[in-house]
């Protein structure tokens, strides 16, 4: 099995997260707008979503500008944890909502 070069998913991780810290963003605005000032379960998974992602892109950043390849390969490792794990949170966030709205009733 061949080494991966250094950076292969780092482009990726960063366009990607960014993407969809955008998309948590614009589902924590429309949840205020829709719904109120009150705080739901949905707006602290959101929020936290949000924040994991963020650190995420700062972690992939980092990677692409490290001139040191052990620190970069740690960086990349950390970032792609963390967007498994932020997209894990965005698919209970959306099942949460669906069910809310009886989506998922038969």
């Amino acid at each position: 099995m061949t080494p991966r070069p250094t950076h292969q998913r780092t482009p990726h991780i960063l366009s990607t997260a960014s993407n969809l810290l955008g998309f948590c963003l614009i589902v924590q605005t429309s949840m205020r707008l829709g719904g109120g000032l009150e705080r739901t379960f949905v707006d602290e998974l959101t929020a936290l979503t949000s924040l994991v992602l963020m650190v995420t892109c700062i972690l992939s950043f980092l990677s692409l500008r490290s001139h040191n390849t052990r620190r970069s390969e740690l960086y990349e490792r950390v970032a792609d944890l963390l967007f498994i794990a932020a997209l894990f949170t965005i698919f209970v966030v959306i099942a949460v909502i669906a069910a809310d709205k009886g989506l998922l009733s038969h």
